[in-house]
This record gives structure tokens, sequence and C-alpha cells, in this order.
């Protein structure tokens, strides 16, 4: 009998690894082992300030970020800070001071995101097609924009129904799923609450979970977040539907939902926590004025 989770988006599992655009093997976006118990901030390690001497540059960028957090409100655009223009040493000294947090993005084959230590500021990598780094900038949001802006191109705006005089053997409970689907996302209206179901609360059978994957298709990005719990993300080629799926610390699915919304809040980043952002990073700085 099939396993439903080569149907379902699979787990980023510790240790598991996704290639780098530019297809090399030997080059792998590896993500860190997920936490066993709620994440905490911890102040990312800070080089000496005489060991940052000549690091003008790369500070200057980093005051400019803190202006720019104090400027955002959760709604607006995402503000833009571009480095591509630091030099290695420069982008170095940002990267070390911005760390990684807790929430990481793939975005097809051209983007790549990784949260900072600092709730909504985040580390958002452009390539081309030919898999080369064409553009490296901070965003300043809720979530970035960068993905926003492509991860429902090309989606379908409605969930199919089933064809209820050829349903594939094994599926009994799928058809009244799209029903619900489709009726939710053709009312939709940008800014709606969540509307959720719970797989794991709704009997189906593995060919429900196969069938139901097929109509909605499978998107291409993918989110992994460790801030509550281990939480997996990831599209599907249907206008604001998710799968939302959480781990235990054996990497056990526990729960295993679709949600429909603009992007799951999971992946968000609060007011409160952007402008206190602000502060803790401005509070490194002062080690280097």
């Amino acid at each position: 009998m099939a396993d439903p989770n080569d149907y379902i988006p699979a787990a980023f599992g510790p240790g598991s690894q996704v290639e780098t655009p530019d297809g090399d093997e030997g080059k792998k976006l590896e993500y860190m082992e997920m936490p066993r118990e709620m994440a905490t901030f911890e102040f990312p390690i800070a080089p000496e300030p005489e060991d940052t001497e000549g690091m003008k540059a790369g500070k200057a960028k980093l005051m400019e970020v803190i202006d720019v957090i104090r400027q955002y409100k959760v709604g607006e655009p995402a503000k833009v800070v571009d480095t591509s223009e630091l030099t290695e040493l420069d982008l170095g000294l940002v990267n070390q001071l911005l760390g990684e947090g807790e929430v990481s993005m793939v975005s097809g084959s051209s983007i790549q995101v990784q949260e900072s230590y600092f709730a909504g500021v985040w580390r958002v990598l452009h390539f081309g097609g030919d898999g080369k780094l064409v553009k490296d900038t901070i965003e300043i949001a809720s979530w970035p924009d960068a993905v926003a802006e492509r991860v429902f191109v090309g989606a379908q705006d409605n969930v199919p129904l089933a064809d209820m005089d050829n349903l594939p053997a094994g599926v009994f409970n799928t058809p009244a799923l799209l029903s619900e689907l489709s009726d939710k996302v053709k009312i939709r209206k940008p800014g709606d609450p969540v509307h959720s179901i719970n797989l794991s609360l709704l009997p189906h059978t593995e060919e429900d979970l196969v069938y139901l994957n097929d109509m909605l298709g499978k998107g291409d990005t993918i989110i992994l977040s460790r801030g509550y719990g281990n939480c997996r993300v990831s599209s599907t080629k249907t206008e604001n539907v998710w799968w939302v799926q959480y781990y235990n610390s054996q990497d056990a699915l526990i729960l295993n939902t679709l949600e429909i919304i603009d992007i799951p809040e999971v992946v968000c980043a609060a007011q409160e926590d952007i402008e206190d952002s602000a502060e803790r990073l401005e509070e490194i700085m002062e080690l280097y004025q």
C-alpha cells in the first residue's frame, strides 16, 4: 500500500538538505536540527570591537537596518536593504551579527530566505536562471515580499471538485473536503481570518490524501519554522491554500492541517516582535560605536 507521506509534503528532518539552485550536489542548503523545546532569544556571538576595524561599511549597513526596522509597520510592503555592494568582510560582519533565527524558506529555484535572530529581519538571496546569486538583500517585514510575490504565481484560483463518477479506489472523504475548500476559497478576501481543516481529526484513507494532494497541486515554496515546535509549511498550487504540519521530537507527524489564508500565522513576525528587534540590534551595535 502506498505511503501517504509520498504525496503530502515531506518533513525537513534533522540533517535534511535541499539542493542549491545551481544543482551542484556538492553544495547544499542545510537546515539546523530542530529544537526539542520552545526556542528563546539568544544574542548572536558578537566579535570583539577591536576585531571589526576596517568594517565601517558593514556597521553602517546594520545601523541602516535599525532605522528601517523602526519605520516599518506590519501590513506595509517590505522595506528592503540592499547588501550586494558590501565587501566579503563587511557582509561577513552583517551576517554574523544578524545570526540565524527560527524560520527558513525556499521558494522555487530563485529565492532562499533565512530569518535572522531578530524577528521580522530576513536575509534574502535571489538567484538567476543559471543558479548564480544576482541579488543579496535584507527585508524587514512580517514575512518577505520576495516570497509573497511569487508563491502563488500560476496557481489555480479555485479548488476543483471531485469527479464522483471516476473516483480512484479507496477515496471516500476527499470529495467533501474539496467541496468545503472550494466554497471557502471562492469567498476569501485578503486579510480574512484563517479557515483551517484538521486532517488529523478526520477519518481518511491513504488514497484520500493522495487524491487531495493531486487536486490541490504541489507548490514550490517550503517553510520551516522552529519557533513553536517543529512546523513545516508548504504551498499548494491553489491560491492561499497551505499544508501546515507539526512534528514531535522524533520527527513523527502529530498534526496535519490545511489552511486557507494569505500566509499561515506561524510564519509571520508580529509588530511587537519587530519593534523588539530594533531595540535588541541597537543594543548590540552600541558595542561598535
